[in-house]
């Protein structure tokens, strides 16, 4: 079974896009609030189309799926940003309705810088549990930088994101940290993150930036961090595979719509394919065990093949 991590909904309806425009405007504008319910999109039809259209999934038998990275704004104030969050992971949720068993969701999270992180920080933690209770969802999306790559806000090792690693840690569900992967890396290594949540579980979707750096990663990696395959080409995959164990590398396969080509031009998996080196026990992994490890309540999911998979990938510890 092959699982793809951190799939991305980057072709989702013309309307969702329409509405956040709107939602901004009228905040910006005279503080109106555009309300989550004036988002609709009518025809399931126009949601099938736009995965389809993305080749969302082609070629993976589940897609842990959220929006694409052009939506991850966060403009406004704490409400706005909540009322995003629930209208994105409301839609996320819809797709894995019309596709069972092919996709799970993955949640955004209403976050704001500033002054306001801390208590976005605590809506974030309750729209966690709405999303994994409620709606089925298997983990979330943290960008610790909200600045646009200044770095001015806290890295992901600060305490003001504890209250949402607690909820983390009591759903059992992983966070996949988007933005710079380099400099993420480096933060948790250097703390005591893991000490205070040895069962917290973070992933890097692009191989933790050191393949592109052609660095080697050197001391130990912590245990609690996992990789992602979407790197550029195949030769940092192959760096990847070489630097990190394993067990700790999982399929990220970032979409890109081609026009309609028979293969994406990031498909991850042609690329792992293409490398020889790789046992047959390692690619199982990296294809599908370990996400099952790494993202368990897809145990709880009705999944086609995912019951002999989990029985191999819990034989072995995170």
């Amino acid at each position: 079974m092959i699982i793809d991590s951190h799939g991305r909904f980057t072709t989702a309806p013309r309307a969702l896009g329409k509405w956040r425009e709107r939602q901004i405007r009228a905040f910006e504008s005279s503080r109106f609030r555009v309300l989550p319910n004036e988002f609709i999109v009518d025809d399931d039809e126009e949601i099938v189309a736009a995965i389809e259209r993305g080749g969302h999934g082609r070629g993976i038998d589940l897609t842990l799926l959220s929006l694409g990275p052009d939506t991850f704004g966060h403009s406004g104030d704490e409400i706005t940003n909540l009322q995003w969050a629930e209208v994105s992971n409301e839609l996320i949720s819809r797709v894995c309705g019309l596709f069972p068993g092919r996709f799970a969701g993955v949640c955004r999270l209403p976050q704001t810088s500033g002054d306001a992180l801390e208590s976005s920080i605590r809506r974030s933690a309750e729209e966690l549990e709405r999303c994994v209770t409620e709606l089925e969802f298997v983990g979330c999306l943290l960008e610790p930088d909200l600045s646009d790559g200044s770095r001015q806000a806290p890295p992901p090792t600060d305490e003001v994101y504890y209250p949402l690693y607690e909820k983390m840690v009591e759903l059992d569900v992983p966070a996949t940290v988007l933005g710079d992967d380099a400099a993420a890396l480096a933060q948790l290594r250097g703390s005591t993150l893991f000490a205070d949540f040895p069962a917290l579980r973070l992933i890097l979707p692009h191989g933790g930036g050191m393949p592109s750096q052609g660095r080697p990663l050197g001391e130990a990696l912590p245990r609690n961090v996992f990789f992602g395959t979407g790197v550029q080409d195949k030769r940092e995959m192959e760096l990847l595979i070489d630097i990190v164990p394993a067990e700790n590398v999982l399929l990220v396969s970032d979409m890109a719509d081609t026009g309609g080509a028979d293969r994406r031009v990031d498909d991850a998996k042609a690329i792992l394919d293409s490398i020889d080196s790789i046992s047959d026990h390692d690619r199982s992994a990296i294809y599908g065990a370990n996400a099952l490890r790494v993202f368990p309540r897809l145990d709880r999911l009705p999944r086609n093949g995912i019951d002999e998979l989990a029985r191999t990938a819990h034989g072995q510890d995170l």
